[in-house]
C-alpha cells in the first residue's frame, strides 16, 4: 500500500507525453518520495466521529457513465486499517473558526469541502448516518450560492414538461450534454425544490398563491423559482439554519483546504480526508474521514473580471487533479453577458471591486433589451432568439459589438417596464445601481461580460462518484455532463441539489464498508506553516505573488477569453509557464520550502493549475462549440462532439512536489477525445 499526501505545488516542465487525440495533458504531480508506513494507532486523534454498526455492504463504484472514452474504474482493494468503535461527541458549539483545538487531527465519517448549496444539502442528508465536518474557506455564507440572483429552474408548471426542460438544456449545451445526466436532473429537480421549500426556503409567489416562475435566456417556458433577485442568499440562509441546528454537523470556518489525503493499493486510489490550514490560528488541521465530498465551487478568479467571490480560486479542481482524479471539459468557461460595467456608471466606485456585480439573466428574461451606445438594438442581428438566446451567444454578440465599435460596455434597458414591477422583481439590482447614481426604472444599465461559471471540472458519474474511491463531487467543482458546452441559465443550483442528494446513498455505503482506522493521524507528512521565515521575506513574497496573480488573470483575459485562436492559446500557454517558473524560483530564493503552506501561495498554485487545464483543453478542441469559440475552427464538427477528458499522469518528474510515488499508473497520460494518438512535446 502506498500513501499519498499531494504536494503544495507541482510544476512539470519539458515533458514528452503520449496523448489521445487532439490533446495535451497537464500532469497531476511530480517528484518521488517513498514513504514507509508505520502503525500510528491512537496518536492524538480526537474521536468525534459516529461510526454506524450496521452490516457492512461493499460499495463498488459504477463506471463514469457519461464518457465511454475513460477507462472503467477498477475494483477497490481497501487499505488494511482496523476500525475501532468511536464515540459520538456531544459538542454543542457548532461553528468552529479561530479557536485553538485539542490536536491537529479531527476524525469524521464525512468531510465536506465547501459550504454552498451542494455541500450543505449533502451534509444534512449524510448527517443522518454519521458525523460530518463542513470545511469552508471563509465565513460559512461566503460562496457562489450566496451570490446567485436568478433562481432554480424546475418543471413546476402544468404547461411545462421534463422533455421540454431537457431539450432546452441540450440545445443550450450545444448537444454535448450527457442525455442521461440531463434526464436525471430535469426529472428529479422539482422534488428537490419542494424539499428546499419544506426546509424553510421562501420563494416568490404570484397573486394566485402559486410560485412565481420567471423565464430566462434559453428557456422555452417560465420555470425559474426565485426569491426576488437574491435567490441564492435565501437558499443559503435556509440551509445554514438547518445545518447549525443539526447535532451531527460541525462547521469549520476559515479552514483553507490544502490537499487531499490519498492512499494507493494496486491500481486503486482511495481518498481518506483532507489537510487544511486554519487561516486565523495558522495551524494545520488534518481531517480524516471515510468519505470526502468536494463542493468547493469554481475558478472564476483565473480571470480579472468575474462575478465569483474571492474564494473561487479553483481549489477543489486543482486538489482533485493532483489526487489523480479525472478532469473534464475545462475549455468551457461561461462568461455571463451582463455584469455591471463600472465605466458607465454616473458615480464610479471609489475602489476596484473584488467581484463584478451581476445583472441577472432574469432582467433579459423579463423583457430587458440590449443596445449599443447609439441605442441601436443589436441582438436580433446575431440570433433569432435575440436577448433570450443562450449565454454563450449573447456574450459573443456583446464582445463583437465592443470590438467593432471600440466601446467599453453596452446597455441593458428594462425601463420600459412598470416601475413597481422592476422594483419588485429586482430590488437588489435596483438598490445597487441607485448607490451609483443610476435609476434603472428610468435609464439603461451599462453591462459587460465577466467570467461566471466553469462548466468543466472533476468528472463525476450519476451518483457524484469520481475515479478516486471515497471522493465525491457536487456543484460547480463537478462535471456531470449536464451542462455540455454551455450551461443553461439557472440550471446550476438545480444540478447542485440533485447531485448532492444522489451522492448520499453511495457515500453512506462507502462509509459503512470503510476499513479506515480514524486514529491513524500521521500516515502522511504534514504541511508546514512558514513561521520560520522572517517578516521581511514574507513582505517580499506576498506582493510578488499578488503581482503574479494579476499577470495570470490578464493573460487569461487577453488570450483565453470569449473568442480564441490557436496562436493566442499557445501564447498564453507559454506566458503562463514562464510566469509560474519565475514565481516558483523567486519563492525558493526567498526560503520557501516545498512542504510549506500559506493561503496566498496555495491559491496561486491552484490558479496556475486551473488556468493550464483550461488552456490545454481549449487547444485540444479543434472546433467551435458552445462556450469555446476559436477563429481557427469556427464551425461545429459532429465527429468532435465528445467531452474533453484529462486523465491522470503518474510518471512525472518536476521541481516542487512531495507527492508519493505511484508505482502502478492508472491511465495513460493525456486528454482523451477519441482513439487517435498524438505525441506532444511540452
Amino acid at each position: 500500500m502506498l500513501l499519498t499526501h499531494f504536494s503544495l505545488l507541482a510544476s512539470p516542465s519539458n515533458l514528452s507525453l503520449t496523448c489521445i487525440a487532439m490533446a495535451t495533458c497537464i500532469p497531476a504531480g511530480s517528484g518521488t518520495l517513498q514513504f514507509r508506513v508505520t502503525n500510528c494507532k491512537g496518536n492524538g486523534c480526537r474521536k468525534i466521529a459516529l461510526v454506524s454498526d450496521a452490516p457492512i455492504a461493499r460499495f463498488l463504484q459504477k463506471d463514469l457513465s457519461w464518457s465511454k472514452a475513460v477507462s472503467k474504474v477498477p475494483q477497490t482493494h481497501r487499505c488494511a486499517f482496523s476500525a475501532p468503535p468511536l464515540q459520538k461527541n456531544q459538542k454543542l458549539f457548532k461553528v468552529i473558526s479561530s479557536c485553538k483545538v485539542d490536536g491537529p487531527t479531527r476524525c469524521f465519517d464525512f468531510s465536506v469541502v465547501g459550504s454552498g448549496i451542494a455541500g450543505l444539502c449533502y451534509a444534512l442528508e449524510v448527517a443522518k448516518y454519521g458525523s460530518v465536518a463542513v470545511i469552508t474557506k471563509a465565513e460559512s455564507h461566503e460562496c457562489n450560492t450566496n451570490y446567485a440572483q436568478g433562481g432554480v429552474s424546475a418543471v413546476l408548471c402544468p404547461s411545462d414538461s421534463v422533455e421540454s426542460h431537457m431539450k432546452d438544456t441540450i440545445v443550450a449545451g450545444a448537444y454535448l450534454c450527457d442525455e442521461e445526466s440531463v434526464r436525471v436532473v430535469c426529472t428529479e429537480g422539482p422534488e428537490r425544490v419542494r424539499e428546499l421549500i419544506a426546509m424553510g426556503a421562501s420563494f416568490d409567489h404570484g397573486e394566485d398563491g402559486n410560485l412565481h416562475l420567471m423565464r430566462e435566456g434559453g428557456h422555452s417556458h417560465h420555470r425559474i423559482v426565485h426569491a426576488a433577485d437574491m435567490t441564492g442568499k435565501e437558499i443559503e440562509r435556509a440551509l445554514l439554519k438547518a445545518v447549525i441546528n443539526n447535532p451531527n454537523i460541525f462547521v469549520f470556518e476559515h479552514h483553507f483546504a490544502i490537499d487531499l489525503l490519498t492512499c494507493q493499493d494496486g491500481s486503486d486510489i482511495n481518498c481518506l480526508g483532507v489537510d487544511t490550514l486554519n487561516t486565523k490560528t495558522l495551524e494545520v488541521v488534518r481531517f480524516l474521514s471515510k468519505v470526502t465530498l468536494l463542493a468547493s465551487g469554481g475558478a472564476g478568479h483565473i480571470y480579472p473580471k468575474t462575478t465569483n467571490p474571492l474564494v473561487a480560486t479553483g481549489d477543489g479542481i486543482a486538489m482533485a487533479h493532483r489526487a489523480q482524479a479525472v478532469i473534464s471539459n475545462m475549455e468551457f468557461v461561461q462568461f455571463h453577458p451582463t455584469a455591471l460595467a463600472d465605466d458607465g456608471l454616473p458615480i464610479k466606485p471609489t475602489k476596484l471591486r473584488e467581484k463584478a456585480f451581476l445583472i441577472s439573466e432574469a432582467v433579459r428574461g423579463d423583457g430587458g433589451i440590449l443596445y449599443n451606445l447609439d441605442m441601436e438594438r443589436f441582438m436580433p442581428f446575431y440570433d433569432e432568439r435575440a436577448e433570450l438566446a443562450p449565454r454563450d451567444v449573447v456574450a459573443r454578440s456583446i464582445d463583437d459589438q465592443l470590438k467593432k465599435r471600440g466601446e467599453k460596455y453596452v446597455l441593458l434597458d428594462i425601463s420600459h417596464k412598470p416601475k413597481e414591477e422592476i422594483l419588485s422583481h429586482f430590488p437588489n439590482i435596483s438598490s445597487t445601481c441607485l448607490l451609483h447614481g443610476l435609476d434603472i426604472t428610468r435609464h439603461p444599465i451599462p453591462v459587460v461580460p465577466a467570467a461566471h461559471y466553469m462548466c468543466g471540472g472533476v468528472q463525476a458519474g450519476l451518483q457524484g462518484e469520481t475515479n478516486v474511491k471515497g471522493l465525491y463531487v457536487a456543484g460547480e467543482v463537478a462535471c456531470t455532463g449536464l451542462h455540455g458546452a454551455n450551461r443553461l441559465a439557472s440550471n446550476s443550483l438545480l444540478e447542485a441539489l440533485v447531485f448532492a442528494r444522489r451522492a448520499v446513498q453511495p457515500s453512506v455505503d462507502c462509509m459503512k464498508s470503510s476499513s479506515l482506522d480514524l486514529t491513524a493521524s500521521n500516515l502522511w507528512p504534514r504541511p508546514a506553516v512558514p513561521l520560520s521565515l522572517e517578516s521581511n521575506v514574507t513582505d517580499r513574497i506576498l506582493p510578488m505573488t499578488k503581482e503574479s496573480r494579476t499577470e495570470l488573470q490578464a493573460i487569461m483575459w487577453n488570450y483565453v477569453g470569449i473568442v480564441r485562436s490557436t496562436m493566442r492559446l499557445e501564447t498564453a500557454k507559454q506566458k503562463i509557464g514562464n510566469l509560474e517558473a519565475k514565481w516558483e524560483e523567486c519563492l525558493f530564493q526567498h526560503g520557501w520550502k516545498p512542504t510549506m503552506a500559506g493561503p496566498e501561495i496555495c491559491e496561486m498554485r491552484n490558479l496556475f493549475c486551473c488556468a493550464k487545464l483550461v488552456i490545454s483543453s481549449a487547444l485540444s478542441r479543434h472546433e467551435s462549440r458552445g462556450l469555446h469559440y476559436t477563429v481557427d475552427f469556427p464551425h461545429l464538427e459532429e465527429s468532435k462532439r465528445l467531452p474533453t477528458i484529462i486523465v491522470p499522469s503518474s510518471t512525472v518528474n518536476g521541481t516542487w512536489s512531495s507527492r508519493q510515488l505511484h508505482k502502478q499508473p492508472m491511465y495513460q497520460d493525456g486528454i482523451k477525445l477519441c482513439h487517435n494518438t498524438i505525441h506532444i512535446n511540452r
